[in-house]
């Protein structure tokens, strides 16, 4: 997701009793509220594990903490390159993978547009052609600057900045996930702001149910179930964040190409995957390339899926995804074979 954190895009069906060994905390970090629940003897101990590695991540990654490496960098842009912790380096190199596959539309040096609209704050408004025009020439992937002898990066144009907000919640939930493996937890649902790793199976032994929210209704209506275990569950759609203006609708998901919100006809793009990072990496990436390239895309990178939901209500899903995975239940949309 690029730039801004999305509100909760899942609603998730959790049913059968709690057992006394089973924990659950909210906190807030990365933006965004983080729901953590484990079960087994080693519960407590592994959330606050996973709590203070949480903290951690974000102290280094926020582009609104002055101290992050994030920050270091896109002060110096233009002029040195910043020693960055090797998450902070692992994380950024990532993004630019995903930028390299995406050809563009997943761009971590596109702050300068997000802060231009700022939608989802008191200040967003539609910036003139011409801010726009000006701003787009600092969005350009192929700016950032890696040293890997020094663990450093730099920007290589002044006003330039990156944003990781797209990928760092990814990046995050599958680090929890192995300090929840390395406490023997055998089952958990990590949640953060929306980015669902369901770990194991539920404690009744059943998969983790996960509804993909329904882009035209109310939050916790859905389109339909996913039913998994030991996956990430991640989208990007149009309907969190968004203002209205002369009646047309301008959302936060902005093509790093034209410096406008997308217009693809996807609306929604859910990315199931083994690794969170993946399917943060990609998520607002495909949503923006478009349906016919997005599907070919995901088919090409083995133990990864999708469903993605267009404008005229059909849904779309990638071969991996079967009936026994994704069950459609909102009769108003209907599967493209």
């Amino acid at each position: 997701m690029i730039g801004i954190i999305i509100a909760i895009l899942f609603f998730v069906f959790v049913t059968g009793k709690y057992e006394k060994h089973e924990v659950a905390n909210s906190s807030y970090a990365l933006g965004t509220l983080i729901n953590l629940r484990a079960s087994g003897n080693k519960a407590q101990m592994a959330i606050d594990k996973a709590t203070e590695r949480l903290n951690e991540i974000d102290d280094r990654m926020s582009a609104f903490k002055e101290s992050s490496d994030i920050s270091k960098v896109n002060l110096s842009a233009g002029t040195m390159a910043e020693k960055v912790n090797s998450d902070t380096y692992f994380v950024v190199k990532k993004a630019i993978e995903y930028s390299e596959i995406l050809e563009g539309t997943f761009d971590p040096t596109i702050r300068p547009l997000v802060t231009l609209w700022s939608i989802g704050t008191k200040e967003e408004k539609i910036p003139e052609k011409s801010q726009i025009e000006k701003t787009l020439k600092l969005v350009n992937y192929n700016d950032v600057i890696f040293d890997e002898e020094n663990n450093s990066i730099m920007l290589k144009n002044n006003n330039q900045a990156l944003d990781v907000g797209g990928i760092a919640k990814g990046f995050a939930a599958d680090e929890v996930r192995d300090i929840f493996y390395q406490h023997n937890i055998k089952s958990a649902l990590i949640d953060l702001g929306g980015n669902i790793f369901a770990l194991g199976s539920k404690e009744d032994g059943s998969d983790w149910k996960v509804g993909i929210q329904s882009p035209f209704k109310s939050r916790g209506e859905y389109v339909g179930i996913l039913s998994v275990k030991n996956k990430s569950i991640v989208t990007s759609g149009n309907y969190e964040r968004y203002f209205m203006k002369d009646r047309k609708r301008f959302h936060h998901i902005i093509d790093p190409k034209t410096g406008y919100p997308s217009e693809s006809k996807i609306i929604s793009a859910t990315i199931i995957s083994d690794n969170s990072i993946d399917g943060d990496g990609l998520s607002t990436g495909v949503y923006i390339i478009g349906i016919d390239k997005a599907m070919k895309i995901i088919e090409t990178i083995e133990g990864i899926d999708a469903i993605f939901i267009t404008e005229d209500k059909k849904v779309y899903k990638t071969s991996g995804i079967d009936e026994s995975i994704f069950t459609l239940t909102d009769s108003e949309f209907f599967e493209e074979l």
